[in-house]
């Protein structure tokens, strides 16, 4: 499309009433979960993609004009860096190789939304009665176990500091089993050596009950992480994470063994360091197993960069930034057709991959040791081929324009009118 996504806008393009399409995406009963559902059984079902996937989870914010969209609120942008009146949701990607989709999400409802005195609120805009307010590490476990029993293969999750600082949540994965690679703030402590742990002996002139809780024993004191990437004892290396357009993608990482209190307890896991050209830091803690080399390791950490090229992807390519609706429901439709354009996509290119071998003569011809793969824009040109917009005639079209300044006119004086109405509200109630 060349204009913005709106119900209008596709209905303009399509041919079709935009009061159809909003009713579609707004109330229409249909089931957004089964569309996520039935996403996720297709990649379990295609053989290329049942062994070194990857699954990773991320937020992601949306600014909004107002407070009657549902989840709306101050709440902190990580666009933007600040605190913004937003919509914010939770999703999970999967990648394998240069395939890679939305598989499932959540919209963040802030705690403040549950209030008694916004109980109509929701009421109107279709949230569920019986949810309740549950963090965005909540959400993402639920959607983490959930795309498990659906039987999404995938070898490991990936997420960023704001999942992987909480010890809970790397517990929990790791009590499931799973494999994790998960950012952490530069300020984690961890010991260099395990840590005598134990119930210390209760002093004989100790006043009150004895003690009964283990604690660490030993004289050791943790240290940051940032502190242990200054030692001179912390091995780096230079590694290839991924080829790129522009060459091979080379950063310096360090891997190292530590002890973290992950499990109220001394715990072992993998400390990686990243620093890059730039000099900038990444850290990240993973219950791998011990013989993992570096490189896999780093290759893991690397994974990350695809969940925030699928939420670009849906963003700038696929209209998820252009959402306009309030209702819980809206959002939920949404953001089903955004995870099957995105599956949609991944198709296209997997299998235009297998059918279009690379000519090894190519890489001779343009010296060059990667082909690139499809892009979104490059199947976007190929749906228009087989799928092509209808052409209206002239009269058509002007019918269309007349409709939409009639509609313009009409939001206009609904504008005028409320503010009308706030304006005179005021004046009875100076208060």
């Amino acid at each position: 499309m060349t204009e913005k996504r709106t119900f209008a806008g596709i209905g303009r393009a399509t041919a079709q009433p935009g009061e159809n399409i909003q009713h579609f995406m707004t109330n229409s009963p249909w089931s957004g979960r089964n569309v996520c559902d039935q996403v996720q059984a297709e990649i379990a079902a295609t053989p290329e993609l049942r062994i070194g996937g990857m699954l990773l989870l991320d937020e992601s914010a949306d600014a909004k004009a107002g407070t009657e969209t549902a989840g709306a609120g101050r709440q902190r942008n990580g666009r933007l860096g600040k605190v913004d009146l937003c919509q914010v949701g939770v999703f999970l990607s999967f990648v394998k190789e240069n395939t890679w989709t939305w598989v499932d999400g959540e919209l963040f409802l802030p705690e403040h939304w549950f209030a008694p005195d916004l109980a109509s609120k929701r009421e109107r805009l279709g949230i569920p009665s019986g949810r309740t307010f549950k963090t965005k590490l909540q959400l993402g476990w639920e959607m983490i176990q959930r795309v498990q029993a659906n039987g999404l293969p995938f070898e490991a999750v990936g997420c960023d500091d704001l999942y992987g600082r909480a010890d809970w949540f790397r517990a929990e994965l790791a009590g499931a089993d799973l494999i994790y690679m998960a950012d952490v703030p530069s300020i984690t402590q961890v010991y260099l050596t395990r840590p005598e742990f134990d119930v210390p002996e209760t002093p004989p002139d100790h006043r009150g009950p004895a003690y009964k809780l283990p604690r660490v024993l030993s004289d050791e004191k943790p240290v940051t992480i940032s502190q242990v990437a200054e030692l001179p004892d912390t091995p780096w290396q230079r590694i290839r994470v991924r080829p790129a357009e522009r060459g091979d993608l080379v950063a310096e990482f360090a891997v190292r063994r530590v002890w973290t209190m992950r499990d109220k307890k001394p715990t072992e896991e993998w400390l990686l360091i990243r620093r890059d050209a730039d000099g900038d830091y990444r850290y990240a803690l993973s219950n791998a197993h011990a013989e993992m080399s570096a490189e896999d390791l780093s290759w893991m950490h690397s994974q990350r960069y695809f969940v925030e090229r699928s939420i670009q992807d849906a963003k700038s390519e696929m209209g998820w930034d252009e959402f306009q609706a309030q209702k819980f429901r809206a959002w939920e439709h949404h953001l089903a057709l955004t995870v099957l354009a995105s599956w949609f996509v991944a198709q296209t290119k997997l299998r235009w991959s297998q059918q279009h071998l690379r000519d090894p003569k190519l890489h001779e011809e343009l010296e060059v040791d990667l082909l690139p793969a499809l892009s979104v824009a490059n199947v976007r040109e190929l749906l228009r081929a087989v799928m092509p917009l209808p052409q209206l005639t002239r009269e058509e079209a002007a019918e269309q324009v007349v409709k939409h300044l009639v509609n313009r006119s009409r939001s206009r004086k609904s504008r005028i009118k409320k503010k009308s109405s706030r304006i005179n509200h005021r004046a009875r109630d100076p208060a």
